[in-house]
C-alpha cells in the first residue's frame, strides 16, 4: 500500500506539474476540467447515484465550466461564485455539521456538489492565469496545513475536534496546521522579500487570514468526511491507487480556493 501511494503520489506531481508550466492556456483549463468531472463523477456515488446519472452529472460539470471559461470569466460572475462558496462554508456547513442533513441523489445533492466544486476551479484558473508559480504556491499551502495537521495529531492529539464525523482529527491537528501554514508563508515571503513590505498591522491582518484560511480548508474536509460517512464509503472512489479518489485528494481545496481567488482580486 505504501509504495502505491509513493507512486501515485509522483505521478500525481508530475502531472500538475506539467500541466500548470508546459502546456499551452487552454491545455491547462482543459485538465482542471477534466479534473473536476471525474471529482463530479465521484460526488453522484456519494449522492448513490446510478451510472447513467454520474456520468452525466460529470459531464455536465465538464460542460458547465467550459461555459463559464468561454463566457469570459468576467469579475462580477468570479466574485458571485465566490461569496456564494464562501456564504456556503462559513455559514451554512458549521450548520450542516450541526443538523447532519443528508444528502441524496436530487437537485439539492447535485446543486451542493455544484457548489463544491465550479467556485474552487475557477480558482484554480484565476491563479493559474495570474501566475502558475501563484497557483502551486496556494496548493503548496494547503498540502501543508494537511499534511502538518496530520502529523501533529498524530503526536499531540488528545482533543477530538469532530469525533461522529472524522474520529482521527484532533484540535492539536488543526493548530498544528495553522502554525506550519504560518511558518510556510513566512519562509516563502522570506525568500521572495514580500514580507519585508509589510507593515506591522499587515503581518497581523495576513495571519489571522491565514488562521481563516486554514480552519476553511478543515471544513473542507469534514464535509466530505461526513459525506463519505453518509454514503457509508471509506474513499469517494478507487481511481488513484494508495489515495482513494479525486475528491479525497482535492476536498480541502474545494474550501480554500475560492478565498485564494477572493483574494487575488481584492490585492490585485
Amino acid at each position: 500500500m505504501l509504495k502505491a501511494r509513493i507512486v501515485t503520489a509522483l505521478i500525481l506531481a508530475s502531472g500538475l506539474l506539467a500541466a500548470l508550466f508546459l502546456l499551452p492556456r487552454l491545455g491547462t483549463v482543459a485538465v482542471f476540467i477534466a479534473v473536476l468531472s471525474v471529482a463530479a463523477w465521484e460526488w453522484a456515488g456519494l449522492l448513490k447515484a446510478g451510472g447513467r446519472e454520474r456520468k452525466l452529472f460529470g459531464l455536465a460539470t465538464a460542460m458547465l465550466c467550459a461555459a463559464i471559461y468561454a463566457s469570459g470569466m468576467t469579475t462580477a460572475l468570479l466574485v458571485a461564485l465566490w461569496a456564494a462558496a464562501v456564504v456556503f462554508w462559513l455559514l451554512l456547513v458549521p450548520l450542516w455539521f450541526r443538523c447532519r442533513w443528508a444528502l441524496h441523489a436530487d437537485t439539492m445533492g447535485f446543486l451542493v456538489g455544484w457548489l463544491l466544486l465550479i467556485p474552487s476551479w475557477a480558482g484554480m484558473v484565476t491563479l493559474h492565469e495570474r501566475s502558475p508559480w501563484l497557483l502551486l504556491a496556494a496548493l503548496a499551502l494547503i498540502w501543508v496545513a494537511d499534511i502538518a495537521a496530520y502529523f501533529s495529531g498524530r503526536a499531540f492529539g488528545r482533543h477530538k475536534l469532530a469525533p461522529s464525523i472524522s474520529p482521527g482529527k484532533t484540535w492539536e491537528g488543526a493548530a498544528g496546521a495553522a502554525v506550519a501554514v504560518l511558518a510556510y508563508v513566512v519562509a516563502v515571503g522570506s525568500v521572495t522579500g514580500q514580507l519585508r513590505l509589510l507593515t506591522a498591522p499587515q503581518v497581523l491582518i495576513a495571519a489571522l487570514a491565514l488562521v481563516l484560511l486554514t480552519a476553511v480548508s478543515i471544513l473542507g474536509d469534514l464535509f466530505e468526511s461526513l459525506a463519505k460517512r453518509q454514503a457509508g464509503l471509506k474513499d469517494s472512489s478507487a481511481l488513484l491507487p494508495g489515495h482513494g479518489g479525486v475528491l479525497d485528494r482535492i476536498d480541502s481545496l474545494t474550501s480554500a480556493l475560492p478565498l485564494f481567488g477572493l483574494a487575488a482580486l481584492l490585492l490585485a
